[in-house]
């Protein structure tokens, strides 16, 4: 082929059918000069084809209740900005060194393409592209609109059908946009490695400014990066910044030559350091300040029907749809469960604190904090999944929820018609008369004649619902759910959004008043804001809007039901308030306003729990050891620097809740309890005092401390364990307190 001539070459390219004709291309040989031109463009039909162009994936951004981001979430780390929002040096930089003559030529660069196809013939394979920067954007739309590997190996195959395809679609594309628009695109869509995609990632990522603040050696660096951006990648380490050192070179010289800066600024620019400083790509719930929060989020969305119809399209958006998230999470609620947990609870203790606030009448969740940080580095204590939430959102198995769960035993008996003074006569222990003195909800006998639960230091006598519930005694409450219905209490709990942490179904044994199944704190705590809403349970809800990258919102509205009688509530919130001052937390005390609760420690000292409310706020806060609380007990444990002979609800996990609370609330105007119904509830009916028994002193007596809730600070461990062995199939007959 001589230097001035032309040729007609003759591309066959391989389909269906072997051997098919498809253009004839005229072009000038390498290195000549004169003006080359496609031929027969009708015959193989390169028009413009319009180009689908989902929009690239961008991050999406999670907020707090406040407006503050909380969070990240992509696939690939992608802020999209205006043309405007990128330095001049930048466009001048990717354009020498990618497309010189981007604003001369149109869809195909004639002589870039020629020049690179000739090479490819004498080569015998793809080895130079000649596309232009249209053909690239293009290019980067197919291989980011692709869902499947063949798609994607279609957008990536090196052969002469593809580049034709894409010359179409460039056609397409030079046709419908502006210079500016197409170079605009590019920059937004290119992979500059390190993980950045779009110019303002990389920006931020390799040099830790915005796009529009880019230095000259700094715009060089990233227009250099785009060609191979794997081989180039700086943080890959010193053989890849050397081999990035030298594409910017490249890039500066290429920038002199075409005149677009002197010699001088070239050098100038090619004795600066690379300036790589690796800043970390925000987002991800590891690096999140409210990791346990972002778990949850991220878990709802993923598995909720609400936000996209598959699971596949849920992650898409979450990950790709460049949202902003706002969720229900009040930044001062949450500063105040860190510090109340952070008091009492080292984050280097084995044993770990978790907490969760709800809001009654809404659900939403307010905070969620624990005292181990979350991630995955054993050097640090860190715990990998999300402590303070259920297996759906991230969780783990739970703990045993001990006896926050006689709440429900009181509902239930407050429906069957109970009033606040009927009662009966405990015992120092309780055994089951006989198998059908329990059936679950299927009917089945399932009491156990022969597993005695008893009490810690013995509370005999005749309890009310106020005072058994208040001191929380054992006995007493085997009693009243052998009287109410194992099944009634089930179902009770169940309408309050009681369901176990690790997904299974609730554990329906005659010990389920005393806490047998395993629990997470924002499932209790939620359970507990209905009660405060006078019986209007609400779903947990930790996302109240989404806005998409349209600027387009979507609102979500709390999802409600009344599922319980108001009076019932409200009956029921009377009797929790004397927890405070007659019962297990007398020792801790209230908050300075109307607040109810229950302390709850499981058999053995495994696991301690406080759950309670107020008219505005409700929290649910547990403590255990993640190990496995059956094999490490809260017994003889060093537990925020302090030592603990055993610990118990009231010990940790009440004054983990309080100072909580008058943190939270600080400053919110006190809400009052609603009175209870006198008529109805007050008083007894069918279970009162036997009139020729007088007043024991045991149900006259201030609580003492240890009672029903374990010993406090460094005493020892006081509960008896049941000599039995439960049924076959049964879980361990955990008594709760």
């Amino acid at each position: 082929m001589s230097r001035r001539g032309t040729k007609i070459v003759r591309l066959v390219v391989a389909g269906a059918a072997a051997g098919v004709l498809v253009a004839g291309i005229a072009f000038p040989a390498v290195g000549g000069a004169g003006l080359g031109f496609v031929s027969a463009e009708g015959a193989v039909g390169l028009g413009p084809v319009d180009l689908v162009e989902p929009p690239p994936a961008e991050v999406t951004i999670v907020q707090d209740a406040k407006g503050r981001e909380i969070a990240r979430f992509y696939e690939e780390y992608r802020e999209v900005v205006s043309l405007d929002a990128i330095a001049e040096v930048m466009k001048t930089a990717i354009v020498a060194i990618e497309d010189d003559r981007f604003y001369e030529h149109g869809a195909i660069d004639v002589e870039g393409t020629i020049r690179a196809l000739a090479k490819n013939l004498q080569s015998g394979r793809v080895s130079q592209g000649g596309s232009s920067i249209t053909q690239q954007y293009v290019k980067q739309v197919l291989l980011n609109s692709a869902t499947t590997d063949a798609q994607r190996n279609a957008a990536l195959e090196a052969s002469y059908a593809r580049k034709l395809n894409e010359l179409r679609y460039a056609m397409g594309v030079e046709k419908k946009y502006t210079k500016e628009q197409i170079l605009e695109k590019y920059l937004n869509i290119a992979y500059f490695g390190a993980g950045a995609y779009g110019v303002e990632a990389a920006a931020k990522r390799f040099f830790g400014v915005r796009a529009g603040k880019l230095t000259l050696p700094q715009a060089a660096t990233l227009a250099g990066a785009v060609q191979d951006p794997n081989a180039t990648d700086p943080n890959l380490g010193r053989k890849h910044r050397e081999r990035l050192l030298k594409r910017r070179d490249v890039v500066l010289d290429r920038m002199a030559e075409l005149g677009r800066i002197t010699p001088q600024e070239a050098a100038a620019a090619k004795a600066a350091k690379l300036g790589y400083k690796g800043t970390k790509i925000p987002g991800g719930c590891e690096s999140s300040a409210h990791p346990y929060f972002c778990l949850y989020v991220r878990h709802e969305i993923l598995s909720n029907p609400d936000f996209g119809r598959t699971a596949r399209a849920r992650l898409e958006m979450l990950n790709r749809g460049g949202l902003t998230i706002r969720t229900t999470l009040d930044p001062a609620t949450q500063a105040a469960a860190n510090r109340a947990i952070r008091k009492y609870v080292h984050a280097s203790d084995r044993a770990v604190a978790s907490e969760a606030l709800v809001q009654p009448g809404t659900g939403a969740i307010r905070a969620m904090a624990a005292s181990r940080p979350y991630g995955r580095s054993k050097a640090r204590n860190e715990i990998s999944y999300n402590v303070v939430a259920d297996a759906e959102h991230g969780g783990g198995v739970g703990f045993q929820a001990g006896s926050t769960f006689k709440v429900f035993t009181l509902i239930n008996a407050l429906k069957k018609g109970m009033k606040l003074d009927d009662g009966l006569s405990a015992g120092a222990g309780y055994r089951a008369p006989g198998y059908s003195a329990f059936k679950n909800c299927k009917g089945e006998s399932i009491g156990d004649p022969t597993h005695t639960v008893t009490n810690d230091e013995g509370s005999p006598g005749w309890k009310t619902l106020r005072t058994g519930t208040r001191t929380s005694v054992n006995t007493f409450f085997m009693e009243l759910e052998q009287r109410v219905g194992l099944c009634g209490t089930v179902t009770t709990a169940k309408s309050l959004g009681i369901r176990r942490s690790d997904g299974r179904k609730l554990q329906e044994y005659e010990t389920f008043a005393l806490g047998i199944n395993e629990m997470d704190p924002v499932t209790v705590a939620n359970a507990y804001a209905a009660i405060a809403a006078r019986g209007r349970y609400c779903a947990p809800m930790a996302i109240s809007r989404i806005t998409d990258r349209d600027g387009r919102a979507t609102t979500y509205r709390p999802k409600c039901r009344q599922a319980l009688d108001p009076g019932i509530a409200d009956a029921t919130a009377e009797v929790l308030s004397g927890v405070f001052t007659e019962g297990t937390m007398r020792g801790v005390g209230g908050i300075g306003r109307d607040a109810a609760g229950k302390t709850g420690t499981t058999d053995a000292y495994a696991t301690a729990w406080f759950a309670g409310f107020t008219p505005d706020l409700a929290a649910a806060v547990s403590i255990g050891d993640p190990r496995g609380s059956s094999d490490h007990k809260l017994t003889g444990v060093t537990i925020g620097g302090r030592y603990y002979g055993a610990v118990a609800g009231a010990t940790l996990p009440g004054p983990i809740w309080k100072d909580t609370m008058i943190g939270a609330l600080k400053g919110v105007p006190p809400t009052s309890f609603t009175p209870i119904d006198k008529d109805r509830f007050e008083g007894c009916s069918q279970d009162c005092r036997p009139a020729s028994r007088p007043t024991d002193g045991d149900d006259a007596r201030e609580p003492r401390p240890e009672d029903e809730e374990g010993a406090i600070g460094n005493g020892g461990p006081g509960f008896g364990a049941g000599s039995a062995a439960p049924p076959a199939g049964d879980v361990p007959m955990r008594r709760g307190e």
